[in-house]
């Protein structure tokens, strides 16, 4: 049982801890969501947990702490914090051109808006895949270079369950051979950058990426629930994943969106580390108090002070941040290190302070570490097309007036 201080109690009042209860409650009767849990953490200790709806609507089941979701890109600042462990221990430098360990990206071409292609004016570096300023892409239609990687994602995704998944490594040099949008260090675009960086460790370690984050984060963190994949005797903690249909009706999802299995029932050699883990609330928690604590974990030191200083104010050129004007939930922040950067509050759609960082995922999940207050906000959820949900910022609104 944590007992906390008269000062604690006060941080949030009970009206408080009622209205966010009773926001998380509307999203779920509003069909916003089909269930969703809520952790807020302060000078490292549980200020609030809730929990409303249902892991499984179609059986009732009731979302819990221990109930089991895909992270999606709330993988992403895991991954840019396994790259900073191997920056800090001098074994990889951000500088470095990412062909240098995956072949694939030798000889990269820019695809031109008038459909030619001209050569880069620079190789990727491993800080472009970090900043998502390499030039590549996600999936999509509109240009050669999100063609090209959405047959990259798709023969991954026909092939997982068979004799000859596609792996990390050669995901990766698959993709370094697509044409890019951007010349690299241009502008920022979401892409699969942060896969690449799997794929990276991979190189430097000779270790498969998973093996790599169990040894090296996981397993010093206590962080049990959190991997490639659920193994069968927890699937029944696996939260089913939900879309709106035509009418607005929360249904089962059955894809598998960036090659990331529905399921989760085998591992997938294809380890994501731009979407592919799996994950609890608590369990994130602790990820996320390692680094709001500067790298310490419960008094043991897994990454340097400075490392965690350097990974979480990272922040793009001005000409750089031009690629985010269309994000409208990123107003007010910059980028860096796999993670958003709130630079300017008074420009986001939300309250917040100066030095907030995180990030959220495709199905809900939703991170955000504020050390000018010493507030973690955990939020987990699964519903498809979420990123950061309109709940979200609702429930930002009442905890940012409180503090």
């Amino acid at each position: 049982m944590i007992r906390f201080t008269e000062r604690r109690r006060k941080m949030i009042s009970q009206t408080g801890k009622e209205r966010i209860q009773e926001t998380l409650r509307r999203a779920v009767r509003n069909r916003e969501l089909p269930g969703i849990n809520l952790m807020i953490l302060k000078d490292g200790e549980e200020l609030f947990y809730c929990e409303e709806g249902y892991s499984n609507l179609e059986q009732r089941k009731k979302i819990r702490r221990d109930t089991i979701v895909r992270l999606y890109s709330m993988t992403k600042p895991v991954t840019a914090a396994a790259v900073m462990l191997l920056v800090e221990r001098g074994l990889l430098d951000l500088a470095q051109s990412v062909a240098e360990l995956i072949p694939g990206f030798a000889d990269q071409k820019v695809c031109q808006s008038d459909g030619t292609f001209v050569p880069v004016s620079r190789p990727s570096t491993i800080r472009d895949l970090m900043n998502m300023t390499a030039g590549l892409v996600y999936l999509g239609d509109e240009t050669a270079a999100e063609r090209e990687t959405t047959k990259v994602y798709e023969e991954i995704a026909e092939n997982m369950y068979g004799e000859h998944p596609v792996t990390t490594t050669e995901m990766a040099n698959r993709i370094g051979r697509c044409p890019l949008k951007y010349q690299p260090g241009e502008i920022w675009q979401y892409s699969s950058g942060a896969d690449v960086l799997g794929a990276v460790v991979e190189a430097v370690t000779g270790k498969t990426f998973g093996a790599f984050l169990r040894e090296e984060l996981f397993q010093p963190l206590e962080m049990p629930d959190t991997d490639f994949y659920v193994p069968e005797e927890k699937q029944d903690r696996l939260m089913t994943a939900y879309m709106w249909d035509k009418d607005g009706t929360l249904v089962p999802y059955k894809g598998c969106n960036l090659a990331i299995m529905n399921d989760m029932v085998v591992p997938n050699a294809f380890e994501s580390g731009g979407a592919g883990l799996v994950s609890t609330i608590d369990d994130y928690a602790h990820f996320a108090q390692m680094l709001m604590d500067g790298g310490v974990y419960r008094g043991k030191r897994l990454m340097g002070r400075r490392t965690v200083e350097f990974l979480t104010t990272g922040s793009l050129a001005p000409e750089q941040r031009r690629g985010m004007d269309s994000w409208t939930a990123l107003e007010g922040y910059t980028y860096g290190n796999l993670m958003r950067v709130l630079t300017d509050p008074g420009r986001a759609m939300a309250m917040g302070s100066p030095g907030e960082y995180g990030w959220d995922g495709w199905e809900g999940c939703y991170f955000a570490n504020c050390p000018a207050d010493r507030l973690t906000i955990l939020m987990m959820t699964q519903k498809t097309d979420s990123g950061v949900a309109p709940v979200v910022r609702r429930v930002r609104n009442i905890i940012f007036s409180m503090i």
